[in-house]
């Protein structure tokens, strides 16, 4: 079972400023913000959660069920984080990449105005006429 199938059957909900979010609502959220409202912020809570279940008990033998399922939460959370990373460098090198563009087409717009310029009155006429 994949983590997000699990977060789905099992209704995961994640703390946030805004009150309890599900797995669907971290995908809307910004990697992180001023306000306590981002997926920073979740994994910041769940992380903590993780931390208060995971306290060492001297006299307990059984692990607390609830901290498989932090864990998975966590996991999640950090899965959505490094699918929104990649996809906010991609969207990055894609506006870099249009940016030179189109710089390279005002340059070669420039050269090609260049060279008509250096064309003859003969030359520019015959080119005139041709259209």
């Amino acid at each position: 079972m994949t983590i997000f199938e699990k977060a789905t059957r099992e209704k995961f909900r994640y703390p946030s400023a805004k009150g309890l979010l599900t797995t669907e609502q971290l995908w809307e959220l910004p990697l992180t913000a001023r306000s306590g409202f981002s997926l920073d912020d979740v994994a910041k809570a769940v992380n903590a959660e993780l931390k208060a279940v995971d306290t060492e008990s001297f006299v307990a033998t059984e692990t607390n069920p609830a901290k498989a399922t932090l864990e998975t939460k966590l996991e999640v959370v950090k899965h959505v984080i490094a699918v929104r990373l990649m996809e906010d460098q991609a969207a990055k090198a894609a506006a870099a990449k249009k940016l030179e563009k189109e710089k390279l087409l005002a340059v070669l717009g420039r050269k090609q105005d260049a060279v008509l310029e250096n064309l003859t009155e003969a030359d520019l006429l015959a080119r005139i006429n041709n259209l």
